[in-house]
């Protein structure tokens, strides 16, 4: 199936991944932080005195020069804080001795400890008595029960002898409901990071997942593969003015569907619908494998024939870009000149050059000129063919030339080659073609936006079916190509050749009353 394809299952998964990971972010922020808390840090860890140990110098003067076992003294200053969302109570501490946590500076002697803490904190040292726990004994200092507020700190400042620098530094104790832990090292001058690590990986997760998403829309195939790939052969007749939409989607089918073969021979509409006709009558297996396409509704068909609406055409009478249509034909005007009442084209506007008309039309097997005679003209055009070459007319005595050409591409370069030519077309084929100029109708040009938009009544346009010999079978080439034609990738392909897809919203009501609006 469709949705099932490898780029929407890592679509899906990466999308999956963010949302877990928002929601893994969001519980981290509002459940983990709730434990009580206390993390610790050393901040400052340096020799004061010659330190020869570790090769190093530092300079010192005074007391450390004269006190006896103070050569290898050290300074460390270790930071104490509350780094939870929940204040910490005295009794929060689940020591039994007075004090309620122990640092242990391993291979060194404790000689002297000095508390400091931030402003507005003063109230903390009160709690820093030895009565309260505080003291120290070899390389032991206990810390007494200190209440934290969420966010408050203090810093013990001590001095050590008897160990070089780097020594193991650890505080042991125990939060009822929390933990104790140490934090990452940092000096006084060290920038913390703006984010927790938790907050990082996070971060990272779900940018990973947006590029991943972003790649995957700017380097995935819009042409999604066909719903249903189905193998086999299948034929295409009908519409010549269709075809070009139909040729590249029958490409994309057979790029995206291993073992399809769709050809096409497209030679008028209504020689399409009566090959399948005929054909279903002779064997209605071979006939599961043609469509027929067809510019407007097929006329007196046998009642095996299925149609179904697939695009809103917009075609356009073009004329020889020697003949300047200011404001374009009335349909009063079209309906005289394809009567053979109008002749030389000055008759319609002095101002227009002094050539005759030349009719150049499509042969009595075209939907195109069904259409153009239904919409257009309201009747049969009415002036018969009167040369085979569009040139010289056969009947000397007929008011006019006209002559009668099997497909659409012709009628164009026809037009466009001969003064005073006038013919009719798809749209979107004549859109460009040198040599030619649209007319417009009524005042109203073909526009395909205007009319899907409700601002245009251009009469010339039909509603394009395809005709196959009753209703495809399920899981046949023909049913699969269809629905391929009809949903997303061939709604796309249709409106890129100027038509309208019936599957469209706005062509919905267009295509249910035969195009009329």
């Amino acid at each position: 199936m469709e949705w099932l394809s490898a780029e929407n299952i890592v679509a899906v998964g990466t999308a999956v991944i963010g949302v877990v990971a928002s929601a893994v972010m969001v519980w981290y922020e509002r459940r983990v932080p709730r434990r009580k808390r206390i993390g610790y840090r050393v901040q400052m860890d340096n020799p004061v005195g010659d330190d020869v140990r570790s090769g190093r110098a530092n300079v010192r003067l005074g007391l450390f020069d004269e006190a006896p076992g103070m050569a290898d003294a050290t300074l460390v200053l270790l930071r104490i804080e509350n780094d939870g969302s929940q204040s910490i109570a005295g009794d929060d501490y689940t020591s039994r001795e007075r004090h309620g946590l122990t640092a242990v500076f391993t291979d060194r002697t404790i000689r002297g400890v000095s508390v400091t803490q931030p402003p507005g904190t003063d109230h903390l040292m009160d709690h820093f008595t030895p009565a309260a726990g505080l003291s120290y004994e070899g390389g032991t200092l206990r810390i007494p029960r200190v209440p934290l507020n969420r966010g408050e700190h203090f810093k013990l400042l001590v001095l050590l002898s008897g160990g070089d620098v780097g020594c193991p530094i650890r505080i042991v104790g125990g939060i009822r409901d929390g933990e104790v832990h140490p934090n990452r090292s940092a000096t006084p001058d060290d920038t913390l990071p703006l984010f927790s690590r938790a907050a990082r990986i996070i971060t990272v997760l779900l940018t990973a997942c947006v590029v991943t998403l972003a790649a995957i829309v700017v380097l995935r195939d819009d042409n999604a593969a066909p719903i249903g790939c189905e193998r086999g052969t299948l034929r295409i007749t009908g519409s010549t003015a269709f075809a070009p939409a139909i040729q590249e989607l029958a490409r994309q089918y057979e790029k995206h569907c291993a073992g399809s073969a769709i050809t096409m021979d497209a030679r008028g509409s209504e020689a399409g619908v009566h090959d399948l006709a005929a054909l279903g009558a002779r064997s209605e297996r071979s006939a599961g494998s043609v469509i027929a396409f067809s510019d407007g509704p097929a006329a007196d068909g046998p009642r095996e024939l299925f149609g179904t609406r697939v695009a809103l055409s917009v075609f356009t009478l073009v004329v020889n870009d020697d003949i300047r249509l200011r404001q374009g034909l009335s349909l009063d005007d079209v309906r005289r000149v394809y009567r053979g009442g109008i002749t030389r084209w000055r008759q319609l506007d002095a101002r227009l050059p002094d050539l005759p008309v030349v009719l150049v039309s499509r042969n009595a097997e075209s939907g195109t000129r069904q259409i153009f005679q239904r919409r257009v003209l309201g009747a049969w055009e009415r002036v018969p063919s009167t040369s085979l070459d569009c040139v010289g007319k056969d009947d000397a005595t007929a008011p006019v030339t006209r002559c009668e050409l099997d497909s659409t591409q012709k009628v164009l370069d026809t037009v466009a080659g001969i003064p005073g030519a006038i013919g009719y077309s798809e749209l979107t084929l004549a859109t460009g073609h040198k040599g030619l100029r649209p007319v417009a109708l009524d005042g109203a040009t073909a526009s395909v936006a205007d009319i899907e938009n409700g601002r245009s009544d251009y009469p010339y346009r039909g509603v394009e079916y395809a005709y196959t010999y009753n209703r495809p079978p399920a899981g046949s080439l023909a049913a699969s190509f269809l629905a391929y034609v009809v949903q997303g990738t061939g709604e796309s392909v249709i409106r890129a050749h100027g038509q309208l897809s019936c599957s469209a919203a706005k062509a919905l009501r267009m295509c249910d009353d035969g195009g009329r609006g």
